[in-house]
C-alpha cells in the first residue's frame, strides 16, 4: 500500500493537476471551459466519499457452465466478455507491458501524474498529437464509472464526457483510491476491466480471444501486443482492425519497456521479430453457442437456464436472475454427464434421423438426488431456419425433452399403470391381488363410439390371447393387461391414482389434462392407460422416485454453483422428500422386474413386454415398463436401476395424430436400455430390496388356497399335483421373513 501523503501535499497536487487537466482539455478541444466550476470541484476527495463501484468493484463477469466433471465446458453466459483473475495469475511481462504502454510513472505518482499532464499540454500546444495525460488509476476510475450497472445510462455516459469537471472528478477519485489501495491492487483492477478490442474485456478474456491461452502463459511479444491495444482497441485489433498497426504499436510498447528498465534492448529486439501468431477464440454465449459438435447439449443448457430463472437466490425477479447469470461471474458445475449424454444422443439418432418428422426424446435422472444426467433428442438445438417451414426439424430450441412453453408432452401409454399399482399398494392391496381379466371390461364411465359398450367406456386388452385370464400385479404389469389395471384403479379410486402421479412429479401441462386432474379426477377412467401428456424428464424422475424407495427429488441440473467471490451458492443440494413408504416402492419395483425379463422375489413373473432389456444389461438388476398409446401414436419405455432411471418416448412433436407405429417399440426399448448400460458401466451392481410379507400377500391362486375352516393347526397340507416351484419359493421366503 502506498504511504499516505500529507493533506497539504495532496491538496496542492490535486489543485495543480486540475489546472493542468483543464489546460489539456482546453488546448485540445474545449477553450473557455478551463476554469468553469474549478474552485468548487478542486477539494481533495476521500475514500469514503467514493462511489460504491470504486470502493467495492462489481464489474460484470462471464458465467461458466461445466459438465459434471467440472472441466468440460458447455458454454458461457455474458453481456460483457470478461473474467477477473488475481495479479499472480497474470504474467509479469504483461504487468510490465501495460505500465510501460500507458503510465510509465505509475509507481511514482499519487493518482494524477503532473509530469504526464504537463507533457500532454506541451504536446497538444505544439501540435504533436492529442494526449489526455490520464494515469492508469484515472483510466481505471473512468472504466468503472462507465460500466457500473448500478448507474443510469446518463450517468455512465457522463463518465467519458470531455469536460473539465469530469476530468477533475477523475483526478479526485484517483487520488482517493491511491490513499487506500496498493499499486498492485490498482494495477490488478485495471487489467481486469480494460477493453482490449474484439469484445474482450479484461486480460483473461483478451488472452483467450487472441491467443487461446491464460494470461499467465503470455510471452513478451504477446503481452506487448495486448498492452498496445488499450489505447485504440478497435483500430489496433489484429482480428477486427489493422494488424500492421497492431505490430507497430507492439514495437512502441517494447521500446517503452526498455525505457522503464523492464526488459533489455536485446530482449526487445528478439520480441520485435516474433511472427504474429494468433489463435482467435470466440467465447460461446448462451445455449445456442455450446461447444462445437455438441449442439445436443443445448437442450440441457436451456433446461438449466429455465431452472436458474426460478431460483430466488439469484434475484427477486426473473430479470434480476437473468442479469445475475449474464453478469455475475458464476462457475456452474452442472449435472450433465458427457458420457451418458453421448450415448443418449447416439441412441436417439439411431432410431430417427435429425430430419425425420418423428423424434425420440430421452432423459436420464439419478435416483435419490434428482440430478439430470442427460437430455437428448434427434434434433439440433439451433435457431437456424428449417427447410420447408418445418417447426421442429432438424433445428429447434423448443423444450422437447423437459416440456414447457408450447410443449405439453406426449402420451406415455401403459407406463402410467405404475401409479395405479402404487396407489393400490398404498391402500393395502398386496401384489397378489387377483382378478380374472376379460378381453373387454365394461366400466361405470359414460362413453360413446369406438371403445364403448352400451354407452359405457369398455377398454380392451391389446393381445387377448396373451393377456386375458387370472392376473395379479406381477403378471398384470409384466404383460401390461389393460383390463386388470382399469379394474384395479376402480377398486382404489381414480382420484388416488391421479394424486399419486402428481406426488411423483407428473405435471399436467396441457390445459385439458390440468382441468381434468383438478375437477374430474374421480371419473378419469382412462388415466391409468396413459392418456395424459407427459415428458421423458417427468417420467424418468417419477420412476426414479420408486428406484429411490419412495424418496422424490425435484429435478436438479446442477452439482454446485460458485459466485465470483468464491462463495458457494446454496442451490446445488438435492431437494428431496419422502412421498411413498419404502415398502410400497419396493413392492412396485418387484412387479416392475417382470416387463424387462427378470424375476420377482417369489418368481411370479411369467411374461414381459421388454424382455430384451435383461439381455442387454447382462442380467444386472433392472426394472421398467413399456407404454403404447392409442393406435400406437407413441411408443415409450422407462427403465431403472438403483443408480439411474431413463425414459424415452417416440412421438411426432408437431402432429400427435401421426402414429409412430408398434414396430418402433423394440428400438425404443433397446435405446433406453443402452443408455442405462452406459450409466451403470463400471458402477457396483446394486440389488433391489425385497418387499414385506404384507405387501406380497399370498400369491397362490384361489384354487390353491384352501378355506381357512378346512384347515386345522395340526394338519399338514400336502402339495397338490398343481403346486410348482413358486409355492416352495413362497414357503422359504415366508420362513425367512419370520
Amino acid at each position: 500500500m502506498a504511504p499516505p501523503r500529507p493533506p497539504l501535499s495532496r491538496l496542492f497536487t490535486v489543485l495543480l493537476a486540475g489546472v493542468l487537466a483543464g489546460l489539456v482539455l482546453a488546448v485540445a478541444a474545449l477553450p473557455g471551459n478551463l476554469l468553469l466550476g474549478f474552485a468548487a470541484k478542486a477539494a481533495v476527495g476521500s475514500y469514503a466519499g467514493l462511489p460504491e463501484a470504486l470502493r467495492t468493484p462489481a464489474t460484470p463477469q462471464r458465467s461458466y457452465l461445466y459438465a459434471n466433471d467440472g472441466k468440460t465446458l458447455i458454454t458461457t453466459f455474458y453481456d460483457v466478455n470478461r473474467t477477473d483473475v488475481p495479479l499472480d495469475e497474470i504474467a509479469p511481462v504483461m504487468r510490465q507491458a501495460i505500465v510501460a504502454a500507458e503510465d510509465r510513472r505509475f509507481y511514482d505518482h499519487g493518482g494524477a501524474d503532473l509530469r504526464g499532464l504537463l507533457r500532454a499540454v506541451v504536446s497538444n500546444v505544439s501540435g504533436g498529437g492529442q494526449q489526455g495525460g490520464s494515469t492508469l488509476t484515472m483510466q481505471y476510475v473512468r472504466n468503472v464509472l462507465k460500466t457500473d450497472p448500478g448507474r443510469t445510462a446518463e450517468e455512465r455516459a457522463a463518465a467519458t464526457e470531455q469536460t473539465v469537471g469530469r476530468k477533475i472528478q477523475e483526478i479526485r477519485y484517483a487520488s482517493a483510491l491511491e490513499q487506500r489501495l496498493s499499486k498492485d491492487e490498482i494495477l490488478n483492477r485495471y487489467l481486469n476491466i480494460a477493453y482490449f478490442g474484439s469484445g474482450a474485456y479484461g486480460i483473461a478474456a483478451a488472452s483467450q480471444r487472441y491467443f487461446a491461452k491464460s494470461p499467465a502463459e503470455l510471452t513478451l511479444g504477446e503481452a506487448a501486443l495486448l498492452a498496445g491495444l488499450v489505447q485504440s482497441p478497435e483500430a489496433y485489433s489484429p482480428i477486427d482492425g489493422d494488424a500492421d498497426a497492431a505490430l507497430e504499436r507492439r514495437g512502441y510498447v517494447l521500446d517503452s519497456m526498455v525505457a522503464t528498465g523492464a526488459i533489455s534492448a536485446e530482449e526487445a529486439a528478439r520480441a520485435r521479430t516474433e511472427k504474429l501468431t494468433l489463435r482467435p477464440t470466440a467465447q460461446p454465449n448462451g445455449c445456442t453457442a455450446v461447444a462445437e459438435g455438441h449442439d445436443d447439449w443445448g437442450f440441457f443448457c436451456d433446461y438449466l437456464r429455465q431452472w436458474w430463472l426460478a431460483q430466488p437466490e439469484f434475484g427477486a425477479t426473473v430479470e434480476e436472475r437473468e442479469q445475475a447469470l449474464r453478469r455475475g461471474g458464476y462457475t456452474v458445475v452442472t449435472s450433465l454427464d458427457p458420457k451418458i449424454q453421448a450415448t443418449a444422443q447416439k441412441q436417439a439418432t439411431s432410431v430417427y434421423s435429425y430430419d425425420n418428422k418423428r423424434a425420440l426424446p430421452i432423459a436420464a435422472v439419478e435416483p435419490g438426488t434428482g440430478r439430470v444426467l442427460a437430455m437428448a433428442v434427434n434434433r439440433h438445438y439451433s435457431l437456424d431456419a428449417n427447410p420447408d417451414g418445418q417447426a421442429n426439424r432438424p433445428n429447434t430450441v423448443n423444450p422437447l425433452i423437459s416440456g414447457g412453453d408450447s410443449v405439453a408432452g406426449y402420451q406415455a401409454g401403459s407406463t402410467f399403470k405404475l401409479f395405479t399399482m402404487l396407489a393400490a399398494l398404498e391402500a393395502g392391496k398386496p401384489l397378489s391381488t387377483g382378478f380374472d381379466a376379460p378381453s373387454r371390461l365394461p366400466t361405470r364411465y359414460a362413453a360413446e363410439g369406438e371403445g364403448s359398450c352400451d354407452g359405457r367406456w369398455c377398454p380392451a386388452n391389446a393381445n387377448p390371447e396373451w393377456m386375458d385370464g387370472y392376473r395379479m400385479m406381477w403378471d398384470g404389469f409384466g404383460r401390461s393387461v389393460n383390463t386388470y389395471f382399469v379394474w384395479l384403479a376402480e377398486q382404489v379410486g381414480q382420484e388416488k391414482v391421479v394424486e399419486m402421479a402428481k406426488r411423483l412429479g407428473i405435471t399436467f401441462r396441457a390445459d385439458a389434462d390440468a382441468t381434468f386432474a383438478e375437477n374430474d379426477a374421480a371419473d378419469w377412467g382412462s388415466f391409468t392407460l396413459g392418456v395424459t401428456a407427459t415428458t421423458p424428464l417427468d417420467l424418468a424422475n417419477a420412476y426414479a422416485t420408486v428406484a429411490a424407495e419412495g424418496t422424490y427429488c425435484a429435478p436438479l441440473p446442477v452439482v454446485s454453483v460458485t459466485a465470483a467471490d468464491g462463495e458457494k451458492v446454496p442451490v446445488g443440494d438435492p431437494s428431496c422428500r419422502r412421498v411413498l413408504d419404502a415398502d410400497v416402492a419396493r413392492a412396485a419395483t418387484d412387479a416392475a422386474r417382470c416387463p424387462v425379463g427378470q424375476q420377482s422375489t417369489l418368481a411370479q413373473c411369467n411374461g414381459g413386454t421388454a424382455t430384451s432389456v435383461n439381455r442387454i444389461l447382462d442380467g444386472r438388476p433392472v426394472a421398467g415398463k413399456t407404454g403404447s398409446s392409442e393406435k400406437n401414436a407413441t411408443e415409450t419405455f422407462v427403465g431403472f436401476t438403483p443408480q439411474v432411471a431413463v425414459a424415452g418416448i417416440a412421438a411426432n412433436p408437431d402432429d400427435p395424430t401421426d402414429s409412430v407405429g408398434a414396430a418402433v417399440q423394440a428400438r425404443v426399448i433397446d435405446a433406453v436400455a443402452r443408455v442405462i448400460g452406459t450409466a451403470v458401466d463400471g458402477e457396483p451392481e446394486k440389488k433391489f430390496a425385497a418387499p414385506s410379507r404384507e405387501l406380497v400377500g399370498d400369491p397362490r391362486r384361489p384354487a390353491e388356497r384352501p378355506p381357512v375352516e378346512q384347515r386345522r393347526p395340526s394338519e399338514e397340507r400336502r402339495p397338490s399335483p398343481q403346486d410348482d416351484r413358486r409355492l416352495s419359493d413362497l414357503r422359504r421366503w415366508l420362513q425367512g421373513r419370520g
